[in-house]
């Protein structure tokens, strides 16, 4: 039976999010799935510009429908005084701000962390940027692209022989996001444990816990899983090159084709795997050299490795490749497209797609939230909203009366 699903287990926390197309949004999407209270700011004028990219339907990005989810759209001109007003009294209620303008930006429409801790002394605020808060390079427009190239990621992705290649998805602004969760994860235990959430009031028994900026800048959060490039090139001068398909000295594991076409992928590097793995492709004569036993021997032999394995898989249809090495017990895999996941058993008996419907009522599967939680799962209340869906509702919240909004409305500050 599936588990019942309560409010999350970020509910009554609210967070304000300031930014448009990937990283901040991102982040606070994942809030958002976990119950937190999410208010998104956009522009009037068009709102997030990723309600255009990619593929649409009825004029709106399906990438919306996942990356909105749960969230309250509030349209504001940010440019006008007004509209900053607003920002602000959302800022003195907010237990978490998540923004990824260029860094100045707020401070420039008075809208900084400084300014508003002064207001909310527990404020967390989670800063998304290029290049982080601080360096010479802080004032540069920086994309998720250009933070893969500087953290490293792109150098060492793609063949010896040709030029860097990306990820086919935005992978450093994903991987900053997560980051941006992470800190703001730690800052909410942070502030818990020295006092609580600020309550406006000042006095005896009413000092609010101590809120933080968390600075995640995207090549940094590249550069985080860079695994060991830093001691290596120290030490031993070396530089990780690009490797193909493979993973660098750790023999065998590489992409490999089998005959009827298709790509897998065979990790056999441990020793013991790669014992079973050469018996399996019955190269019994390998298995049982001493010299390959351990991996700083295979290193050496990478090429006639992956040859033996390459020759044994142009002659097995992917089935057959994948029945003989699972029943070995070595680690492969069948490099998945879409269409394989969503027929995939494995992918079926984890529920790793939700069924809703959009407002006409055409059918459409999402991403299942994760991590998955035992007791505090994750849920999908609504998908992406409508531009300023939920400005009325926000700003009579503040006590915004009906006069107010549709002068608001008038002015062009909603």
């Amino acid at each position: 039976m599936d588990k019942q699903v309560g409010p999350g287990p970020l509910a009554g926390i609210r967070v304000l999010e300031l930014g448009t197309l990937i990283a901040g949004p991102f982040c606070s999407r994942m809030l958002a799935e976990f119950g937190a209270e999410v208010i998104k700011v956009e522009s009037p004028d068009g709102g997030d510009p990723l309600r255009q990219w990619r593929v649409l339907k009825d004029g709106t990005s399906l990438w919306w429908s996942v990356q909105a989810r749960n969230k309250q759209s509030l349209t504001l001109n940010m440019k006008t005084e007004a509209g900053r007003q607003i920002a602000r009294e959302l800022a003195l209620a907010a237990d978490i701000i998540i923004e990824n303008y260029r860094p100045g930006v707020l401070e420039k429409w008075g809208l900084g962390f400084e300014e508003l801790r002064a207001i909310n002394p527990a404020l967390i605020m989670v800063r998304l940027s290029g290049y982080g808060q601080t360096g010479p390079m802080r004032d540069l427009p920086g994309f998720g692209a250009i933070g893969e190239s500087m953290g490293g990621l792109r150098y060492v992705s793609g063949h010896p022989d040709r030029p860097p290649v990306r990820v086919g998805i935005s992978i450093g602004d994903s991987v900053a996001a997560l980051h941006g969760v992470i800190g703001a994860m730690m800052a909410l235990r942070h502030r818990d444990v020295t006092g609580g959430r600020w309550n406006g009031k000042s006095g005896t028994g009413c000092v609010a816990g101590q809120g933080q900026m968390v600075d995640v800048a995207l090549y940094e959060s590249v550069f985080n899983l860079m695994e060991s490039l830093v001691p290596e090139f120290d030490v031993a001068g070396v530089v990780r090159e690009r490797t193909g398909g493979a993973l660098p000295g750790i023999v065998p594991s590489n992409t490999y084709t089998t005959a009827d076409g298709e790509n897998i992928v065979i990790a056999g590097n441990g020793d013991a795997i790669f014992h079973r793995l050469m018996l399996a492709i019955e190269r019994a004569d390998l298995a049982h050299d001493p010299a390959l036993s351990r991996n700083d021997g295979r290193v050496p032999r990478t090429l006639e490795i992956d040859a033996a394995i390459q020759s044994w898989c142009s002659q097995k249809t992917i089935d057959c490749a994948l029945e003989i090495l699972r029943s070995a017990d070595v680690p492969v895999g069948k490099i998945y497209s879409i269409r394989d996941m969503m027929q995939d058993p494995q992918f079926l008996a984890r529920s790793m797609f939700e069924q809703h419907q959009f407002s006409d009522g055409e059918a459409v599967k999402l991403p299942a939230i994760l991590p998955k939680m035992s007791e505090t799962p994750g849920k999908t209340k609504w998908m992406g909203p409508r531009l300023g869906e939920h400005s009325e509702q926000i700003l009579r919240s503040l006590n915004y009366s009906e006069e107010d909004i549709k002068r608001l409305r008038t002015e062009g500050v909603i």
